[in-house]
């Protein structure tokens, strides 16, 4: 074989190599929100394959138990295609080195690989070719074992706080539910506690959701249950606090808002979602006056302490919500999130396209 020939060969499946383990560091170690688009475009395949057999679904219980493997099975197809990118870069390899026919180099790649051991050359060059793919295979399912435990301890301890948020909000989650079961069961001076608890989530969110993207689609347990929602009724109950309730002043809700909008906004850049980084207060919102004003008459009735001004309340609410309304609502579209009110039940239809997958 013409010297050439072999050269472009090895660079060829060297730069492959490089390729794999790329993206296998960048979604499996590095500690940040790094787009990858190979793993991109595994992950948008599964994704587009998953929407089509769930729009099969006549009821979203069972688009959710579809939409429910998404995550899952994404996360044990990314090493299976890295191992046989590997394998197939491999091959060029052992081609060039021992000048053996295709299906052979095949069988030594896989061998190799898979440390079988069943098939190996005699020559010096390839058998330390061997060990440099055997150790590579070997890496990509230890990336793999240790990765499964880290992303179920995010996921069980975000839900944690979902699940305690059901039992104070109802499922789904409201605003209007959470500050009446406050007050009627006699913890609404101890509000701030819940908002310093979610300020924490929002802030570990924002690590754990972006540095380990595929989380944002490992769905709740309940399938009436979603981290957005939740998220959404958080930050509308701290908005309403700081606009309408008649209690002194506490900094607590506005820095749970702002830890809020931080953290979803970061997830947000990684999905490309468009939003204002800096909204006008009198920007539109997609909760109504009425909404806002039936939600305070339903805590009025309730014995609320409330403000008199409802205008100012109203225009302090908004104020609050276009931080994250824009981004809040995407995100409930994008990971197919249950209905909530005035969060899911208003979202945009938008089709996730390739760049905009984990």
């Amino acid at each position: 074989m013409d010297v050439v020939l072999r050269s472009g060969l090895v660079v060829v499946g060297i730069a492959l190599i490089v390729w794999v383990l790329d993206a296998a560091v960048r979604t499996f170690v590095l500690p940040r929100a790094a787009p990858v688009r190979l793993t991109r475009w595994i992950a948008s395949f599964n994704r587009r394959i998953f929407r089509l057999v769930g729009r099969e679904a006549h009821s979203y219980e069972r688009r959710d138990k579809v939409m429910a493997m998404y995550g899952p099975i994404t996360l044990l197809t990314l090493p299976a295609v890295w191992l046989a990118m590997i394998l197939g870069a491999f091959v060029p390899i052992f081609y060039a080195i021992d000048d053996v026919p295709v299906g052979t180099a095949v069988r030594y790649s896989g061998s190799a690989l898979f440390t079988l051991g069943f098939m190996t050359s005699a020559e010096t060059d390839a058998v330390a070719v061997v060990f440099v793919e055997a150790a590579i295979g070997l890496a990509l399912l230890a990336l793999l074992i240790s990765y499964l435990p880290t992303i179920y301890s995010a996921f069980s301890k975000r839900e944690v706080a979902v699940t305690r948020l059901s039992v104070r909000a109802g499922t789904p989650p409201t605003p209007g539910e959470l500050l009446e079961r406050a007050h009627l069961a006699g913890f609404m001076h101890r509000l701030d506690d819940v908002f310093e608890e979610w300020e924490m989530w929002f802030v570990e969110l924002e690590e754990t959701h972006t540095s380990l993207v595929i989380l944002n689609f490992f769905r709740s347990p309940n399938p009436d249950r979603s981290w957005v929602t939740a998220a959404g009724a958080v930050l509308d109950t701290a908005s309403i606090r700081m606009a309408a309730i008649d209690l002194p002043f506490s900094p607590s809700g506005g820095l749970c808002i702002r830890a809020g909008f931080t953290a979803l906004r970061s997830v947000g850049d990684y999905f490309g979602i468009d939003y204002n980084p800096d909204p006008s207060p009198d920007t539109p919102i997609a909760v109504t006056r009425s909404e806002f004003d039936a939600t305070l008459d339903r805590l009025a009735l309730a014995g609320v302490p409330l403000v008199a001004d409802r205008d100012a309340a109203w225009r302090s609410f908004a104020g609050w919500r276009v931080n994250y309304e824009t981004v809040l609502l995407r995100l409930a579209e994008i990971t197919m999130a249950p209905y909530a009110p005035w969060t899911s039940d208003r979202s945009p239809v938008i089709e996730v396209t390739a760049p905009s997958d984990p």
